[in-house]
């Protein structure tokens, strides 16, 4: 709008004259209606009307009268054309000339808006002087409180026991005064027998101290809530004096110290067959001496009436109890032990099982499980004494029907102790179940009495002869010359293998110390060895006859001397490690 056309407007805007109801009564309201029609420039009735249909129907119509009254009530017309300044203050130029031409309705939605926001800034001022009176009067009872604990102790406070929640110091003395006269402590022991020490027996008396107003003086008022959430416990022990000699002879004149004394035992694991089990403890009779003194002097500065001896652990107590985790552990340890079972296939099966194992476990008074390795060693060396061959003796049946005995030489089985005692301490750590043989340091052909099996080569000493047994049948026999029996040139007998097999050997003697050279040297066509000292079978052209009593005289350094061609035969059929048995 250009400033000419503002300026009509204004113009056309102070022409406007509204009737006052009150100064012109004669006016109807139906000519009031129409003057204000006629003289309301058109814009300002549309911006009107535009307001009106925005504004929210039930607001409008609160409060407004009916057409129907106003011409019977002049004062609501009148008070329909009230003019209502802006919140600021004073209108601007703009704002006259909107008011002028607002209608009543309007008028009255942005008197009542004024209202409302003046009665909301006088109630927020009310409800700030509430709260700070509030906040002062809490104040005020918080100080109060907080006065009233200088002289009393917090809440949840005792004192040698006694609760004096809010007591004051008077309090706590005159408790303890009168808990003085006439004080009795009853003893009652484990099996219900019954003791009683009298203050006036122990001099007992009250003794005034410092320590009671020290415990009042350490709390702060101020912090007086952390009394209902945590308990303050002081112990004025002075609060009473007592003849400790005289407390001493009493305590050493009651029945439980005077009579036996048995030593408590703790529960422990015990092997029950199948599994080891908690052994219950047992209680005994040994009084503790220093935990019956420690506890009645705890009970007379407390003027606590009963002490029971077992409930305070006065006697010699059991340092585990079936309840003790540290027991329960050792079970578990000890029959996780004894679930191996460790089976030997000798000619008889031998078994390591929980019967055995748990003579090997034990349980210190610490609850430290010991698995007795030295007791494994020894039971090895047992089971090795048992099925070792080496050098024993066993009997023999010759070719000929001839019965006899044997016994010495290397051949046999023995078992690798050192070796198989570790395997079978791993075994039961592990909890394993196996079945196996021992580890071996030689072996043998048979578990069975005559080990060597059914090959073999054996030497009758007696008879001067020889047989090569294969698979139980004589597969060769020679009559031999065996060592001359003097000057240590005996055949040895026994048990023995052959070592090697050897053509075309030279044989010597041991050094003669006058000469510095061997006894002899004597060359074999076929050499089979069955000892480390040199004796074995080999062919010897230089004997002129074998067998019957030749060795007598021209008996060999040890060797079994056989015909040539006997030697020859025995070469190409025997092998290393095949069994030789000589005897007499």
């Amino acid at each position: 709008m250009s400033n000419e056309n503002k300026k009509d407007s204004r113009t056309t805007s102070e022409e406007i004259k509204i009737p006052d109801s009150r100064n012109n009564t004669d006016h109807t309201e139906k000519d009031l209606e129409e003057e204000k029609t006629d003289k309301i420039p058109a814009e300002a009735v549309l911006s009107a009307a535009e307001s009106s249909e925005s504004s929210d129907p039930d607001e409008n119509d609160e409060g407004s009268v009916p057409e129907s009254d106003r011409a019977e009530n002049p004062e609501a017309d009148a008070a329909d054309n009230d003019v209502i300044p802006s919140e600021q203050g004073a209108w601007s130029d703009d704002e006259e000339e909107a008011q002028e031409v607002l209608p009543g309705k309007e008028r009255r939605r942005r008197r009542r808006r004024g209202k409302k926001k003046q009665e909301s800034g006088k109630s927020g001022k009310k409800g700030l002087f509430i709260a700070g009176g509030i906040i002062g009067g809490l104040l005020l009872i918080y100080l109060g409180i907080s006065a009233f604990f200088i002289g009393h102790f917090y809440i949840n406070t005792t004192i040698n026991g006694k609760d004096f929640s809010g007591k004051t110091i008077a309090d706590v003395e005159d408790y303890i005064k009168q808990q003085v006269d006439g004080y009795e402590l009853t003893i009652v022991e484990q099996n219900n027998d019954r003791n009683t020490i009298k203050g006036s027996e122990i001099g007992l008396e009250y003794a005034e101290s410092s320590e009671i107003q020290d415990a009042l003086d350490a709390q702060n008022p101020l912090l007086w809530p952390a009394g209902f959430f945590i308990r303050s416990e002081e112990n004025v022990s002075i609060g009473v004096n007592y003849d400790e000699a005289l407390l001493n002879e009493k305590l050493q004149s009651i029945k439980a110290v005077t009579k036996d004394q048995t030593e408590s035992v703790s529960a422990y694991p015990k092997y029950n067959g199948t599994e080891y089990v908690i052994e219950p403890e047992v209680y005994g009779s040994a009084v503790n001496t220093e935990v019956l003194k420690e506890k009645a002097v705890q009970y007379i500065t407390e003027f606590r009436d009963t002490l029971n001896m077992m409930d305070e652990e006065c006697y010699t107590m059991p340092k585990y109890t079936s309840e003790s985790e540290e027991v329960q552990n050792a079970c578990d340890i000890m029959n996780q032990y004894i679930k191996a079972q460790i089976t030997y296939t000798m000619d008889e099966e031998v078994v390591v099982d929980k019967e055995l194992i748990s003579q090997w476990l034990s349980c210190d008074d610490d609850m430290n499980v010991t698995f007795d390795e030295d007791a494994v060693a020894e039971w090895m060396r047992e089971f090795g004494k048992k099925y070792d061959t080496v050098g024993t003796t066993r009997s023999i049946t010759t070719p000929d029907g001839k019965q006899t005995e044997v016994s010495g030489g290397t051949y046999g089985w023995i078992v690798n102790e050192a070796e198989e005692t570790q395997n079978l301490i791993e075994n039961i750590k592990n909890g394993e179940t196996v079945t196996k043989e021992p580890e071996y340091k030689q072996t043998a052909a048979s578990r069975s009495e005559q080990d060597w099996g059914t090959t073999y080569a054996e030497v009758d000493i007696s008879a001067q002869k020889m047989w090569y047994i294969v698979d139980g049948s004589v597969a060769l026999t020679s009559d031999v010359v065996t060592g001359l029996p003097a000057d240590d040139r005996d055949t040895p007998t026994g048990v023995y293998s052959i070592l090697y097999t050897e053509r075309d050997s030279t044989l010597k003697g041991e050094i003669d110390p006058a000469t510095g050279k061997p006894s002899y040297e004597t060359p074999v066509a076929f050499w089979m060895p069955f000892t480390y000292q040199g004796h074995g079978f080999h062919d010897a052209t230089w004997q002129a006859q074998f067998g019957g009593d030749w060795y007598l005289s021209h008996g060999s350094h040890g060797c079994v001397n056989m015909p040539y061609d006997k030697a020859s035969q025995l070469f190409e059929m025997i092998t290393a490690g095949t069994p030789v048995i000589i005897h007499n």
